[in-house]
């Protein structure tokens, strides 16, 4: 144990705790490459007592019994303590994950934002009198929680992709277990003391971190979970349905993307640029949603070429604390050594490398894991660059002919996450949603989000959504009862 490194503890039924192990790990700093932390090694002991805790809280305890109007109260003053504390949680998120300041302030500040918004959705959760065609009858539905939920999510965004879960799963009714990524669990441990800090009764709030073997497996199959909401990568996914299969466990599966941007000949060519920017090498392109194929019409193709590669060129990499950094590095040692090795694999298709392609050996990016804005000119759409997910700064520039071929083109992917277009055509920006199999389409922007709006994927980037009143009913069962009139006196072996 190194005594120079912060140390954390688990929080379990509202109380904070070693691992029943009693082990740690490390976590890293990526602009570094050093630890900074300690964090608890979690196995299926504390798993079964997370869970436990939260079943209790639900069925047993305060929190079930809470009256929906006080749950939106708490939601709010957590909100508060959000705002009171987001310079923090965004400083531990980045010296976690790597990702730029600049976007995580930006993120957290927007955090409470969900808190607000479906905490006043709490007591608003209604069910209905049903007009039953039985004159003896009056017949009315319930909306329920599901129960307790596991969440899991990924290292490039945690607190927000959290987020996204908490919030309608609170204001439903249900209880929470969170296993934050092994690389960045120190943002959610730390937003843990808030929800403390706010006053939710034990149990409704819980977090384990680990290993997917030790933490994950035993939360996905616990059999007091009743729903899981995942976001990460296909592999895991699919694992996770594999886990929830034999309890039928209700899921939320957000996965991955190979999302295009396509670029008509009637663009807004700087817009376009910049948004093709944004989409890729912003958040070092570990989004799921990252644009990371450009398709551009031939008529337009090498001026939007030239100038996009003018502008990637320009990028500002280094510290991601500094508000001026535009490329940070990479989240992971693994994950950066996977993102040069698909640069190797385009280079060895026959993609024509025209920026980038390496590890970056700026000084301002000093012994962090960081790799250069990398574009690849020239794609065909079958190389694995353009099938497969990288989660890194790499984007391949595709060129097409008429809509239909772009269309095509963008739909021949087994990845249905998100799309981009660009156009001043009205009928362009009308058709183009509609022909693109894609959970969300942006039509002259890209990569925004907000509470109001439903989010998630089709085909492998997988179901339910996120966000919007959508959300609130992935956490809520529906109950129906029957009240008679009349005592029973009918022959009871008829169905009535």
């Amino acid at each position: 144990m190194n005594s120079s490194l912060k140390r954390y503890q688990v929080f379990i039924g509202n109380a904070w705790q070693d691992s029943a192990s009693r082990e740690v790990f490390q976590s890293y700093n990526p602009f570094t490459g050093e630890p900074w932390s300690e964090i608890p090694k979690c196995d299926a002991r504390d798993v079964d007592a997370a869970v436990e805790a939260a079943h209790d809280a639900l069925y047993s305890g305060e929190w079930g019994r809470m009256a929906p109007t006080q749950r939106g109260a708490l939601m709010r003053k957590l909100g508060d303590l959000i705002t009171r504390d987001a310079e923090k949680l965004a400083a531990v998120e980045v010296r976690d994950n790597g990702k730029l300041l600049a976007e995580v302030n930006g993120q957290v500040r927007y955090l409470p934002q969900w808190l607000y918004f479906y905490g006043g959705l709490a007591d608003k959760i209604n069910g209905a009198v049903v007009p039953i065609d039985k004159p003896d009858m009056f017949t009315y539905t319930l909306r329920e929680p599901v129960g307790v939920v596991a969440a899991i999510v990924p290292w490039n965004s945690p607190l927000m992709l959290m987020m996204w879960k908490l919030a309608p799963a609170l204001a439903a009714g249900c209880t929470f277990v969170l296993k934050p990524s092994e690389h960045t669990s120190a943002s959610a441990l730390e937003f843990a003391a808030l929800m403390q800090e706010a006053g939710f009764p034990p149990g409704v709030f819980n977090v384990v971190t680990g290993f997917g073997k030790d933490v994950g497996d035993p939360l996905t199959v616990h059999p007091k979970v009743a729903k899981i909401a995942f976001t990460g990568g296909e592999a895991a996914g699919r694992t996770i349905m594999e886990n929830a299969a034999p309890s039928f466990k209700r899921l939320t599966l957000e996965l991955g993307g190979k999302s295009a941007q396509i670029v008509f000949p009637d663009a807004d060519l700087d817009a376009a640029v910049s948004g093709g920017i944004a989409g890729i090498f912003a958040a070092t392109g570990q989004t799921c949603i990252a644009g990371s194929r450009l398709l551009v019409h031939e008529s337009i193709y090498d001026a939007y070429l030239d100038r996009f590669v003018a502008s990637a060129k320009t990028a500002r990499m280094g510290d991601p604390m500094e508000m001026g950094t535009q490329v940070g590095p990479v989240t992971t040692k693994p994950q950066f050594e996977r993102i040069l090795s698909y640069i190797e694999i385009a280079k060895g298709e026959g993609a024509r490398c025209v920026l980038g392609g390496n590890a970056a050996g700026r000084p301002e990016c000093g012994s962090g894991w960081f790799i250069e804005p990398t574009v690849f000119a020239d794609v065909r759409n079958d190389m694995r660059i353009a099938q497969e997910e990288v989660f890194g700064p790499v984007v391949s520039v595709i060129p097409f002919r008429e809509d239909e071929e772009a269309y095509a083109i963008a739909n021949d992917t087994s990845y249905g996450l998100a799309a981009g277009v660009w156009t001043f055509s009205i009928k362009r920006a009308t058709v183009a949603p509609k022909r693109l199999r894609a959970g969300t389409v942006w039509v002259n922007t890209y990569r925004t989000a907000s509470f109001l709006m439903p989010f998630g994927g089709v085909k492998a980037s997988g179901f339910g959504r996120e966000n919007g009143i959508e959300a609130i009913n992935q956490y809520l069962e529906t109950k129906s009862v029957w009240l008679s009139y009349e005592a029973e006196t009918k022959n009871p072996f008829v169905m009535r």
